[in-house]
């Protein structure tokens, strides 16, 4: 059985990532109200890649004998004023979600709960790579100054997300 100082932490990392999952499809709905299906598209892959992280959490704490609770889950923003702010804000949040994660690897560690270290080293590994996705896109963004041509081909590029 999982100590319950870890298990209310991911229980809430479970909510937190539904949380994220609601932030990006709020980030989809922007881009398609905004005609940028490609963004639309990347972002409504990024919202069920959050769901499919939280049913690892879901899966995990009942694994080790322990009550999944689900909280209610935070109303997200609805509007940017760029498309660079939707992904600036997207990499900030996700950052955040680092954060937790590293502090729950922490928790863990002092509770000697092996099991779900080696659990969260996924979670670490799979936060490496979701910064540095919003990172690079970021940058491209940046760079290009919100050019019209500029987020029209990464709009075009972004679009073929599977």
């Amino acid at each position: 059985m999982i100590d319950e100082e870890l298990l209310n932490e991911l229980n809430k990392q479970l909510n937190s990532e539904l949380y994220s999952a609601y932030l990006y499809l709020s980030m989809a709905a922007y881009f398609d109200y905004k005609g940028l299906k490609g963004f639309a598209h990347w972002m409504k892959k990024q919202a069920q890649e959050e769901v499919e992280h939280a049913m690892k959490f879901y899966e995990y704490i009942n694994d080790r004998g322990g009550r999944v609770v689900l909280e209610a889950i935070e109303k997200p923003p609805t509007d940017w004023k760029t498309v660079t702010d939707v992904f600036r804000h997207a990499l900030e949040h996700e950052r955040r979600v680092t954060e937790r994660i590293h502090r729950l690897v922490d928790l863990a560690r002092k509770h000697d709960d092996k099991p779900t270290e080696v659990f969260l080293i996924w979670f670490v590994e799979e936060q490496v790579e979701e910064e540095k996705m919003f990172s690079e896109i970021l940058q491209l963004l940046e760079y290009a100054g919100e050019t019209p041509q500029a987020i029209l081909m990464l709009n075009a590029h972004l679009a073929q997300r599977k």
